[in-house]
């Protein structure tokens, strides 16, 4: 009864606004079915560790001293120390991703390139607004569209808006459907989004599928150092896939691994949530940041696109542009649908998914090439 007392008298109010958004999101993940595997342990770890004195995070326990709890702990060898949560999950990603449609039509990665766009306008916004660098670069980092992304580079920066970044890029990865024909129709018309696009692939083959990961982790490497242990694990899940030796194993990384690392990353980065530091004007404010991000990724590729058909025969319709942000498949699916309400015969969906792909490896680049800029920029 002491214990429920002390509880009840210690709970404040920061603390019962985290209650709240636990139990939103778990009704977004439930209801709604918006990235489940994230959101629902995200919400449910969020009313763990702002419970006083939980035991879920360091506490102090009579007769005995601080204990480590759980969270904390998962937090320390999975995040802090060594990052290998987030870094895991891109041999699961990998090893999901075809590239083929990509590979017999690599112009699509400029696509996938230019949808990036949101990262760097966002950085310069947030620290127009007063963020510290270091900061600004982790809130910008959500236009990656890339929830594991947007958490290594926030906590390889040491930012004290983790678990508000987290929650922004994943939720927002969520509202891809309603976000993106937004912010495709500002800058399009109607005729522009009835381009009719013929889908003639070429042939891929296999030696070409089991060189792609190991030319692109090598380019990237030289070109950002450290985006290495990113786009390397990424491409290293898609050369199990391609190799076709180890279906097992790749079977096991696209499942197990991924669904066994989602899980414990989603309740991990719950232990940033903890009220003093999420319940406050910058967390608002980081996700209206990270609206701009996306909005602004959708715009720049659609507009990269508008840009090529000026000097291109073969018209591009603008949207396959949006498609170029890392929220796979969710964003290829948007432009079919946006195609097909414009012009029933209208089949973008392989040109997108091929731009789709091509912005999963430039959102690993874009976290990479932050991660290399940043501290030259803060010496």
């Amino acid at each position: 009864m002491g214990y429920l007392l002390n509880g009840l008298m210690a709970t404040t109010w920061q603390q019962l606004v985290m209650f709240l958004v636990g139990a939103f999101l778990i009704y977004l993940a439930y209801a709604k079915k918006l990235e489940p595997a994230l959101l629902l342990p995200m919400g449910f770890g969020a009313i763990l560790v702002n419970i006083p004195f939980s035991g879920a995070m360091n506490t102090t326990i009579v007769g005995i001293g601080e204990v480590t709890g759980i969270l904390e702990w998962l937090f320390d060898i999975g995040i802090a120390q060594s990052e290998a949560l987030p870094l895991l999950l891109f041999v699961g990603i990998g090893a999901m991703i075809d590239f083929g449609p990509l590979l017999s039509n690599p112009r699509l990665i400029l696509f996938g390139a230019a949808a990036q766009f949101g990262i760097f306008a966002t950085i310069i916004i947030a620290v127009l607004l007063g963020f510290p660098l270091k900061d600004a670069a982790s809130i910008g980092i959500i236009g990656a569209a890339d929830g594991p992304t947007s958490i290594l580079v926030s906590q390889v920066f040491r930012s004290d808006y983790m678990g508000a970044i987290a929650v922004a890029a994943y939720s927002y990865m969520a509202l891809v459907p309603i976000i993106q024909p937004f912010a495709i129709k500002l800058v399009t018309t109607k005729k522009e989004r009835q381009i009719r696009m013929s889908y003639n692939p070429k042939s891929v083959s296999r030696m070409t599928r089991l060189v792609f990961p190991i030319v692109v982790t090598m380019v990237a490497g030289y070109v950002a150092p450290a985006s290495v242990s990113l786009v390397g694990l990424l491409m290293f899940g898609n050369l199990i896939r391609e190799s076709l030796v180890l279906e097992s194993l790749s079977e096991t990384a696209q499942n197990v691994l991924a669904n066994l690392i989602t899980l414990f990353l989603g309740i991990t980065v719950a232990s940033t949530m903890v009220a003093e530091r999420f319940v406050r004007l910058e967390t608002m404010l980081i996700m209206f940041l990270g609206l701009i991000a996306f909005i602004f990724d959708s715009i720049g590729g659609v507009m990269f696109a508008k840009l090529l058909n000026l000097f291109s025969k073969n018209k591009v319709n603008p949207m396959i542009g949006a498609a170029g942000i890392s929220a796979f498949p969710m964003s290829a699916r948007v432009i079919q649908r946006m195609g097909l309400e414009a012009d029933s015969q209208n089949h973008l969906l392989m040109h997108a998914v091929g731009a789709n792909v091509a912005g999963q490896i430039a959102s690993v680049v874009a976290g990479g090439v932050i991660l290399g800029l940043v501290p030259q920029m803060l010496i």
